[in-house]
């Protein structure tokens, strides 16, 4: 039962991951979450984009990021430039804008697939999660920890517990793909 356990919050960590790589991937209107990931040279250290300054929305494309210390300015917009999320950047004295072209039907695509890429990445770590529970539930029965009924009620459990985590992160996909495409 605790290789359940074990399992439940495996996914759950995966379908974190998932969430997040999906946040991070550009649909055709400005999220602030595209720039969690970018860091920032700031006093000698890279510290997160949001520590050095504040982020807010300017309109549905454009995304305006006043820092605390102006001398940062040409930091946090080479930092953004680095990363390359396929937006373009300008500065003024006041801070740096963030601006989302709109996305031509290539680039959409493209986007998908790698929406895509990102959900095989998240179902290969299902698939693994799933193989080392199976292994752990047949030690224990060979150990005599659990009856032969027990492993193969355990592992029902667990091929529904993988199938739920499955159709959730398909569903997450689809929602991506309608935003990317709408």
């Amino acid at each position: 039962m605790n290789e359940i356990k074990q399992l439940q919050q495996k996914i759950g960590e995966v379908k974190e991951w998932l969430v997040k790589e999906f946040n991070g991937v550009r649909t055709g209107r400005a999220t602030l979450s595209i720039l969690d990931s970018i860091r920032v040279d700031s006093y000698g250290s890279k510290v997160p984009l949001v520590q050095v300054g504040n982020i807010s929305m300017e309109d549905v494309r454009t995304i305006r990021i006043t820092p605390w210390d102006t001398t940062q300015i040409q930091a946090i917009e080479k930092s953004i430039t680095e990363v390359n999320l396929g937006v373009s950047t300008s500065s003024d004295d006041r801070g740096v804008r963030v601006s989302f072209p709109a996305l031509t039907e290539e680039t959409r695509a493209t986007i998908v697939k790698l929406a895509k890429s990102k959900l095989e990445q998240a179902k290969v770590s299902l698939r693994g999660y799933r193989d080392e529970t199976w292994q752990a539930i047949q030690v224990a029965e060979k150990g005599g920890l659990i009856p032969e009924d027990e492993k193969f009620r355990l592992k029902d459990e667990m091929e529904k517990v993988i199938k739920e985590a499955g159709t959730d992160m398909d569903e997450l996909y689809s929602q991506k793909e309608k935003e990317i495409l709408g």
